[in-house]
């Protein structure tokens, strides 16, 4: 297997690819959350590509769904679906659409997401579901900061910890931008950390491109010590690899020119994990 570094490489490298070619999508997000993909997807999930239905799997669903980017990519190179097809991404009658959806039966996707400030109510149906049925798996669910200033959020959050679903890991992407600017001036959510504590979870707050604290914070959530949901803060840098974009809200949702996607592919740098896309 690759190197999971050269992996979170080969995702960037797609991300990149996809949204230029489609000349549609939201790159920023997207590259930020390139080594908790892999992490995901090629080390710690329980999950079976060629049995995507698979009923004992580990269930990841995304809230953010713009950033769908990054997780097709993880999807593709993992075998769910040939990687050629990435370059379909928001294009008309694509199973790749902006926001990932089940209509289209891209094997992989456990839910429709687009409206954010449901993925974590969603996760926790989830989570219900599997331990009613005595189904031995965990519920990934990453969320962005900027869509926890919803109330609903923090209803599940509450709905979370009354439950005490301690086989769900909620990943909250911590790059502290979204599509207006600093989450801080927008609607402030600090101490975030605080705050799940409060509410009864147990927090981990780590590096979010750390692949070994990424690795770590995952093994702690699933010990089986901890009677509560678990949360990872995973602080991160927007469009993480590619220096002219990095930690600026605009690329939020801005496509970047045949040029600046040049740029951005040289500054990511070469991967030996699979192959590139043919363009």
């Amino acid at each position: 297997m690759y190197a999971l570094s050269q992996i979170a490489r080969r995702i960037r490298r797609d991300v990149i690819q996809m949204i230029a070619s489609s000349k549609s999508g939201h790159i920023g997000g997207a590259l930020g959350i390139a080594e908790m993909m892999t992490v995901l997807y090629f080390e710690k999930m329980k999950h079976r590509p060629d049995r995507p239905e698979w009923e004992e799997r580990d269930r990841f669903l995304l809230s953010n769904g713009h950033v769908c980017a990054a997780l097709y990519s993880a999807l593709a190179r993992a075998g769910y679906f040939p990687a050629e097809e990435l370059l379909t991404f928001r294009k008309i009658n694509s199973r790749l659409q902006g926001h990932p959806s089940r209509h289209d039966r891209l094997p992989g996707i456990e839910t429709a997401s687009g409206p954010l400030g449901q993925g974590l109510s969603i996760a926790n149906g989830v989570a219900l579901g599997l331990r009613l049925k005595k189904i031995d798996a965990n519920v990934f669910c990453l969320v962005g900061d900027g869509e926890m200033q919803e109330g609903q959020f923090w209803e599940a959050a509450m709905t979370a910890a009354h439950y005490r679903l301690n086989r769900l890991v909620l990943i909250v992407n911590w790059n502290e931008l979204q599509i207006d600017g600093k989450v801080q001036d927008v609607k402030n959510l600090d101490p975030v950390a605080d705050k799940f504590a409060a509410f009864g979870w147990h927090v981990l707050d780590i590096d979010g491109h750390s692949i070994d604290q990424i690795r770590e914070a995952i093994d702690r959530s699933r010990s089986g010590n901890i009677d509560k949901p678990h949360v990872i803060i995973a602080r991160t840098v927007m469009a993480k690899g590619v220096p002219f974009m990095e930690n600026q809200a605009i690329w939020h949702g801005k496509v970047p020119s045949a040029d600046e996607a040049q740029q951005a592919l040289e500054a990511v740098g070469p991967s030996e994990a699979f192959a590139d896309l043919a363009v």
